[in-house]
């Protein structure tokens, strides 16, 4: 086997098992190796340029220490010359047998032969490989809208062996143990709509129907606090685990997250109509059942998938920046507990090539701060203003915390994308619309949206780059206000394409305005 920077750790592991041990010796990051699932998971996944990455170690360095110890174990030479670089190649029959049945699934065939089709065909892979087959075929023409439906199928099979894994464990305060509490809470309000629906189709008159089906109006009201819970796997996990190279599980989690939303606001709709039968009710009671039960399944996915591999991928540093953003997106049903607090602070955001320039200290280590004000220090009496740099801008002059004042106090909500399709930025206005929180900063724009609007992102950025279109703009009706979207080409003096602002602003009070205002009515 050739050694370099991208030869799979998994291959090697495969090939040498010896290596583990002499991995595991080398760096104390490299202790997670040890765990079973993160071997068939990440490491299949993983470089040895990552793995360098990883444990701080030069990739020189690393290759000829792994060199020696295949010479000294195996006495074989730890370099082959021409042979392949790192990966197994797809197993094309595989991956055909695998379409097909995604086929299946789309024709309705019935699920438990499938599943048993689907067990022979995964039996000997993991489920990150799994993951890796669905990417081949999405690359050659399935929807992921068709792929998704293969997640259940997934926990199914391999349901057995998850039951096996302890839960995760998270002081109270980590993103994990709050994430958990959340999801303790939610099954509660689950439990408590469950043993609604059970009385909805007994119940036939009129008054006693309207009375439940009220009851069951106010608890899907309590159930659309979810809605945190989903934004901050979207916009913290996910972009870290991305960074760190899992890519999978965020693609068909935010793809089942949008459905569970859509099932959601039908029901909010169907439950505004008027009901006026029991079997209407009793309808409508079942309707709500499935999506019940498509929201438990996800607590389940999170708990015996998610979290233990984002505890086991995660480091301090990405956890720190979890905590700082879930703080701006908010809590559902409960609140964070105070008896951890990160080791690091976060410094910057992500931005670049791999995701973590610029952060990632110990805290009170590294870069020193300015000195407080006059007000900080308790000091009195008039204190000479700190001097800032200004910008010079086209028709003025102003400095960074003007810029940053005028931005957050514009009645929109801003988002910047560059050229490159890079997030870089958004306005941190008090009352978003649309939520957003620090892990969004230097992910690809494509990976911030809902896998089934990804084709409308591309096609608006492409005619934009090639300089067809200059403008795109929706409206949309939400929770009853009117939102006016609007996307705007950026371009330089030369003409290049810079990149792409979002702007979005609620209207409805603008919309019902009529005649004229010309007097001040403060009073």
């Amino acid at each position: 086997m050739e050694l370099n920077e991208k030869t799979s750790l998994y291959s090697l592991l495969k090939e040498y098992p010896f290596l583990l041990d002499f991995l595991v010796g080398l760096s104390p990051d490299f202790e997670k190796l040890k765990n079973p699932l993160l071997r068939k998971t990440v490491a299949r996944l993983a470089t040895l340029k990552q793995v360098s990455e990883e444990g701080k170690i030069p990739l020189p360095e690393l290759i000829a220490g792994i060199e020696r110890e295949i010479r000294e174990k195996s006495g074989q030479p730890g370099s082959e010359t021409g042979s392949a670089a790192a990966g197994q190649p797809f197993d094309r029959a595989r991956a055909e047998a695998l379409k097909q049945i995604i086929k299946r699934l789309h024709r309705g065939e019935p699920v438990e032969e499938l599943k048993r089709q689907f067990a022979d065909l995964i039996k000997d892979v993991g489920a990150d490989e799994i993951a890796r087959l669905e990417q081949q075929v999405i690359d050659e023409g399935i929807p992921e809208e068709e792929v998704k439906k293969l997640c259940d199928l997934h926990v199914k099979i391999f349901e057995e062996a998850l039951e096996e894994q302890k839960s995760p464990e998270a002081p109270p305060g980590h993103p994990v143990h709050t994430l958990m509490a959340e999801n303790r809470a939610l099954e509660k309000l689950l439990a408590e709509i469950k043993l609604l629906l059970e009385r909805i189709p007994r119940e036939t008159a009129e008054a006693e129907v309207e009375s439940n089906l009220e009851e069951l109006r106010q608890l899907l009201s309590g159930l659309a606090e979810i809605e945190k819970h989903y934004l901050k796997k979207e916009n913290q996990l996910f972009p870290l685990l991305e960074a760190r190279g899992v890519t999978g599980p965020t693609k068909v989690m935010w793809a089942i997250h949008d459905d569970i939303r859509k099932e959601l606001k039908g029901l909010r709709r169907q439950l505004e109509q008027k009901i006026q039968t029991a079997e209407q009710a009793s309808r409508l009671a079942v309707r709500t059942g499935q999506v019940l039960q498509m929201i438990q399944d996800m607590v389940y996915k999170e708990e015996k998938i998610l979290f233990p591999l984002s505890l086991e991928v995660l480091q301090e540093e990405d956890w720190a920046r979890v905590k700082r953003g879930e703080e701006e997106i908010g809590y559902a049903w409960v609140q964070p507990g105070t008896g951890w607090k990160p080791a690091v602070e976060t410094v910057g955001d992500l931005s670049g090539g791999g995701g973590y320039a610029g952060y990632g200290r110990p805290a009170g280590a590294g870069e020193s701060t300015p000195e407080p004000t006059a007000a900080a220090a308790g000091a009195s009496g008039p204190q000479p203003r700190r001097v800032q740099t200004l910008l010079d801008l086209r028709t003025g002059r102003l400095s960074a915390e003007q810029v940053d004042l005028m931005l957050t106090h514009l009645p929109v909500d801003i988002s910047f994308v560059d050229e490159n399709d890079t997030v870089i930025y958004y306005s941190d206005t008090p009352d978003r619309i649309f939520p957003r929180s620090p892990g969004v900063i230097g992910r690809k724009v494509q990976n911030c949206h809902p896998p089934k609007s990804v084709h409308i992102v591309n096609r608006i950025l492409d005619a934009f780059r090639k300089g067809e279109r200059d403008v795109a703009e929706f409206w949309i009706e939400m929770h009853g206000r009117f939102i006016h979207i609007r996307y705007f080409a950026v371009r330089d003096d030369d003409g290049r394409y810079r990149g792409c602002l979002e702007v979005s602003q609620e209207v409805t009070a603008i919309r019902a305005l009529k005649g004229e205002k010309r007097l001040l009515d403060w009073e």
